[in-house]
């Protein structure tokens, strides 16, 4: 019964913070005191759940639960009817099974890695897993290709019940919430120019309305008893492929007016994050400026083992980034050399070193006050 309520009630609870859209290698670190050793994705076997021989008899989380977009995406929108979906090949010919399943990726995305770190099973889409309690119980996954801070639509749910039982109250306080989200934003608003609204805002003052807005949705997860969450910034996307096409970059320059709008915005969202914290008690949020971990990629990226940094490895267009990937045959052969995958998702290899970062800054510190093995090591030390 108190499971059963959980799940119904974080359910509810995520559709009504984060409103979704209808429709729209390096090796891994040797095993420490906290966390397992991780396989890389090309190395397993085939199965329902690739991650489950590595879940640890005891997770340092009860469960991870994602919000975002197709960052996280882990098979959402392969239910909607939305032209923004990777359920197809040659999305997912480098994950574990070798097949799509909805991830807009060659193989894992971070919370895959961050997963198997925490020793959960990789987390089930929201729509895609079975309905089965067992199947929900280590975490879900919302994530959903298309989706905002902002949304206008006047769809989402509202959260009408209490939480009830203690026993759900403490599984989620205990539990990881991962939030990946804002670039679709920029990407299919303000940088559209949707209703004008690059002259009625500045970016600076868009930036902080977004900032406002996630940051109204972060006190309402912890007045749900979310205490531990992972906020994540927003990528250098002035680097990616597709913007590199529509603004004829000429040597694969990043477009620097796209990516200090971004760096503004992380500014802005660090800065009110450690306000947020010092304000909520008992909670233990972090940011990931997960911009400064890419450009660190991007800058010594023969370091990381990459080659190609600005095509990417399907598409279609200079630099791939003119028409999306589509078809097996618009994908380069080894994407382990490329930086990015599509017109504007990385590949699985850059997905594996940000995770890395995420969890204890293997390469470059991104997450701040502290890493996310920090935040369960003090959270797990007896009093």
């Amino acid at each position: 019964m108190e499971v059963s309520l959980f799940v119904f009630l974080i359910s509810i609870l995520i559709f009504s913070t984060f409103p979704q859209p209808a429709a729209l290698r390096n090796p891994q670190d040797p095993v420490s005191s906290i966390g397992p050793a991780i396989p890389s994705s090309s190395s397993s076997t085939a199965s329902p759940n690739p991650a489950a021989r590595s879940v640890l008899q005891t997770p340092l989380a009860p469960a991870l639960f994602v919000i975002g977009d197709s960052s996280v995406d882990c098979g959402t929108n392969n239910f909607l009817g939305t032209l923004a979906r990777a359920d197809r090949l040659p999305y997912g010919r480098d994950f574990d099974t070798q097949q799509p399943t909805g991830r807009f990726s060659n193989g894992r995305i971070p919370v895959d890695y961050l997963a198997l770190r925490l020793g959960l099973p990789f987390v089930p889409s929201y729509l895609g897993q079975s309905g089965r309690v067992e199947d929900m119980i280590h975490g879900v996954n919302y994530a959903s290709a298309g989706a905002g801070i902002i949304f206008t639509s006047g769809s989402e749910l509202k959260f009408t019940r209490s939480m009830g039982e203690q026993a759900a109250a403490d599984l989620i306080s205990s539990s990881v919430f991962y939030i990946s989200i804002g670039i679709n934003d920029y990407i299919h608003y303000y940088l559209r120019n949707v209703s004008d609204v690059r002259n009625l805002y500045l970016p600076w003052t868009f930036n902080q309305f977004l900032a406002s807005l996630l940051r109204q949705q972060i006190k309402n997860l912890y007045n749900l008893n979310a205490r531990q969450m992972v906020v994540m910034g927003l990528p250098p996307i002035g680097c990616a492929p597709h913007y590199l096409w529509q603004y004829k970059s000429t040597d694969g320059e990043c477009i620097e007016e796209i990516n200090n709008m971004i760096v503004e915005l992380n500014f802005g969202m660090r800065y009110m994050i450690e306000e947020l914290s010092r304000k909520l008690r008992y909670s233990s949020i972090i940011f990931c400026d997960v911009f400064e971990s890419s450009m660190d990629i991007l800058n010594n990226h023969e370091r990381y083992g990459f080659n190609v940094t600005s095509e990417a490895c399907c598409g279609l267009g200079k630099y791939k980034g003119w028409i999306m990937c589509l078809a097996p045959d618009m994908a380069c052969r080894n994407a382990s050399n490329y930086i990015w995958w599509d017109q504007f998702h990385p590949t699985d290899a850059v997905n594996a070193i940000l995770a890395d970062n995420i969890w204890n800054s293997l390469h470059t510190k991104t997450c701040y006050p502290k890493s996310l093995k920090d935040v369960l090591a003090k959270r797990r030390r007896p009093n």
